[in-house]
């Protein structure tokens, strides 16, 4: 199971925390960006499809659907020369949808 979190109050970029218990990724992207996660089913790997959505360590984040299901977060300057991946449950994604439609109240 992946954890979400979006931190609105992280800087002039909100911020999207996922992590397990083995692994943690720190994703910069502004909520419209993140929305457009909705579209992930359209963004297949197998027809070379992507979104792009944030920045992770300086670099675009780019999402696809893969042929089983799951999400590929593709690290790296393009969707085909990334440097690190991660596959994650579509449900993450959608929880990631939700959030941008329901963002958590900000700090006070």
């Amino acid at each position: 199971m992946v954890e979400v979190t979006l931190d609105l109050d992280a800087g002039p970029t909100p911020l999207l925390i996922l992590q397990t218990e083995s692994w943690e990724v720190h994703i910069w992207a502004p909520l419209k960006d993140l929305s457009r996660l909705s579209e992930i089913r359209e963004a297949t790997w197998p027809n070379r499809r992507s979104l792009q959505a944030g920045i992770c360590a300086g670099t675009p984040v780019f999402w696809s659907l893969t042929e089983d299901d799951h999400a590929a977060l593709l690290i790296g300057q393009d969707d085909e020369t990334w440097d690190a991946a991660l596959l994650i449950p579509l449900t993450t994604v959608d929880a990631i949808v939700a959030l941008t439609h329901h963002p958590p109240p900000a700090r006070p």
